[in-house]
């Protein structure tokens, strides 16, 4: 039943991320969750990577592989700041990410998934994995 609704999940999703970052269009919010997913999937392991896309809704998991390396080793967690700057790093001339875009989509991811389930998953990865996706909501 996932994948029959997966186009209706990601419209209420990236509005939802839309709004909280307070952009203008979703095709700005689409750069802004590709970034943060793409600089959570850089620390992960190519099996956590894949247990991770799993997880997510399935236009989520799309984005989240989509020019993936799995041979590419996984790189620190860095502190929410560095995250950020990484995050407005990517595709920088289309990128409206805001200095809390990590926080910012954390809590949209949430609000569109089992936010317990996520945390049982990411606590198996590490608990600087499961502070990634933490938000002040």
């Amino acid at each position: 039943m996932q994948y029959a609704l997966a186009s209706q999940d990601y419209q209420r999703f990236i509005i939802d991320a839309r709004d909280s970052l307070n952009l203008a269009t979703t095709h700005q919010a689409f750069t802004v969750v590709q970034s943060v997913l793409w600089v959570f999937r850089r620390r992960l392991q190519a099996e956590q990577a894949i247990r991770f896309a799993q997880f997510l809704p399935p236009v989520l998991a799309a984005m989240f592989l989509q020019d993936w390396d799995p041979r590419q080793a996984a790189g620190p967690f860095l502190s929410r700041e560095e995250h950020d700057r990484e995050v407005r790093s990517v595709r920088p001339d289309h990128n409206f990410s805001s200095a809390n875009a990590v926080e910012t989509i954390a809590a949209v991811l949430r609000r569109h998934v089992r936010a317990a389930e996520l945390d049982r998953l990411l606590t198996t990865f590490s608990t600087e994995a499961l502070q990634f996706w933490r938000s002040a909501e």
